[in-house]
């Protein structure tokens, strides 16, 4: 059975066809209303009487690629109610029709607002322009500013975090529903008191999961006290890492001293490794003055205003932070380092072979990373004693957490000198490991006798924040919700930010990120 499709099958049935025809690049449709009367806007009385007539250009649905022309005759009606201020109306279509004093009919209308919503100003307008419907950049953005957002539906879980429109110097707040798992709220800022006041009004959150800040958590202690606050689990797994790291950079020292490293032979050294040291003795002169002020009892204010230096650096000497020789990057030959040690064991010891070797097995770094990996190995077996330099920090903390079957000969040598020597340091890592298998397991009643053993310990001050903040962190291990949704929410909000290169104001991230159904 065939079927037989009309052109004014494709209009919005309120019309009536009366003419189609070809234009430069688009089809022109003559129509005209199809209502025999219409209702004042300002009265509601139903009138018939028709005053005049006007011509209305309107863009609707591009038709087989090509723009498609609504060529609208309205009629101008009488109201006939004698005590209505507005004499003469102009037809009504209906919002779903035709928005009043708009070029454009509302599905039109609606899938230039979601394309807006999904791509943004000019790559929508681009997108817009092969689809067979143009419009500017500036009709999008306007667009999508125009409709109001259905409010969401009020939430009984959230997450609440930080997000940078610059880092380091201008942050707000995104609010995630976490039941549904999108986000709902946006906020110009991280103050206490712009969180507080949002908080307020949603009497009826029971839990919420934020980070380890102080600001969230007062702002929901006094908006929300009866709800469950729940620290989120990344955090508190990464606080305990870099609360041992804290300990490891204390006893630098030490470390140097227990694997036979507290003096450097210059001679020993790459060029860019003899910058290095160069520069930490230049920082230890700077850490003996700061350390003979502290010693004095002067305080960090006084040290900064007499030193010239700043105070994030005086707080980092005082917390012993900046006793590192050497800064050891993550190369591209990480992976091939056991490799590369096997075969240097075996007798191979030419850069360039090595190199050449390395390329057959998928590696893509220059023949200078190898060589020079081959120069400081061969300079490290002319050291008399052990090592040509110590690791820097973060390469001890690497070397004691990992297990020992992944660990070559030499670093289990250097870790095993760490530990016979400092205790204490072992003592710290074992701390953050048992905290880390305290969260993996959810074993909520092991808290308690952590805390116990953690204040006795190098990382008592991780300790402390885990005291102070005991409830929240007592549901992290124990509650299934955290705040791993709203990190991915701010990925997101991120990358639209970046698509508009930065430029977009508050509404109109919230319209892309929380208008989006």
């Amino acid at each position: 059975m065939q079927t037989r499709i009309r052109l004014s099958d494709l209009i919005p049935a309120e019309f009536n066809v009366e003419a189609v025809h070809d234009a430069a690049g688009a089809i022109v449709v003559v129509a005209s209303g199809r209502a025999l009367e219409c209702r004042c806007p300002h009265c509601g009385t139903l009138s018939r009487r028709v005053h005049s007539r006007y011509p209305r250009m309107l863009a609707d649905l591009p038709c087989a690629g090509r723009r498609l022309e609504l060529n609208l005759t309205v009629r101008r009606f009488v109201c006939n109610a004698g005590n209505c201020r507005r004499k003469i109306f102009a037809e009504r279509f209906g919002d779903d029709v035709i928005r009043p004093m708009a070029r454009r009919t509302a599905r039109l209308d609606c899938l230039v607002r979601h394309l807006a919503l999904a791509l943004g100003g000019r790559p929508a307008a681009r997108f817009a322009d092969r689809l067979g419907f143009p419009v500017s950049n500036d009709t999008l953005l306007r667009t999508v500013r125009r409709y109001d957002r259905p409010a969401p539906i009020p939430p009984n879980v959230i997450g609440i975090d930080d997000w940078a429109w610059r880092r380091n110097h201008r942050y707000g707040t995104i609010i995630c529903d976490l039941e549904r798992r999108r986000a709902i709220a946006l906020l110009p800022d991280r103050e206490q008191a712009t969180a507080e006041a949002w908080l307020i009004q949603q009497h009826q959150i029971e839990i919420v999961a934020r980070d380890r800040g102080g600001g969230y958590a007062q702002a929901v202690s006094r908006a929300l006290p009866h709800a469950n606050q729940v620290a989120d689990r990344w955090h508190l797994m990464e606080n305990a890492s870099h609360a041992f790291l804290d300990a490891v950079r204390k006893s630098m020292r030490q470390v140097r001293v227990a694997i036979g490293t507290a003096t450097v032979n210059p001679k020993l050294l790459t060029a860019a490794e003899r910058l290095q040291y160069e520069g930490y003795l230049r920082r230890e002169e700077a850490n003996a003055v700061i350390g003979g002020f502290v010693a004095d009892g002067v305080s960090i204010k006084e040290i900064v205003r007499r030193t010239g230096h700043s105070r994030k650096l005086v707080r980092s000497v005082v917390r012993g932070q900046r006793t590192d020789i050497f800064r050891v990057r993550q190369t591209s030959l990480e992976p091939h380092l056991p490799w590369l040690e096997a075969q240097w064991d075996a007798g191979l010891r030419n850069g360039a072979e090595l190199w050449r070797q390395l390329r057959l097995a998928g590696f893509g770094g220059s023949l200078r990373v190898v060589t020079e990996w081959a120069t400081r190995r061969r300079r490290a077996e002319k050291a008399e004693s052990g090592l040509g330099h110590s690791p820097a920090a973060r390469t001890v903390v690497r070397l004691m957490t990992l297990e020992r079957n992944n660990l070559t000969k030499a670093q289990t040598m250097t870790v095993a000198a760490i530990e016979e020597r400092l205790p204490d340091l072992v003592e710290a890592r074992d701390v953050v490991e048992s905290f880390h298998d305290m969260l993996r397991r959810k074993s909520s009643g092991d808290l308690e006798a952590w805390i116990e053993r953690a204040a006795k310990s190098l990382v008592a001050s991780f300790a402390n924040g885990v005291i102070r903040d005991r409830a929240a962190i007592q549901n992290a291990i124990t509650s299934k919700w955290s705040n791993g949704q709203t990190e991915g929410q701010i990925t997101k909000l991120k990358l639209i930010k970046r698509q508009m290169y930065g430029r977009g104001k508050l509404d109109l991230l919230e319209a892309r990120i929380v208008g989006v159904p």
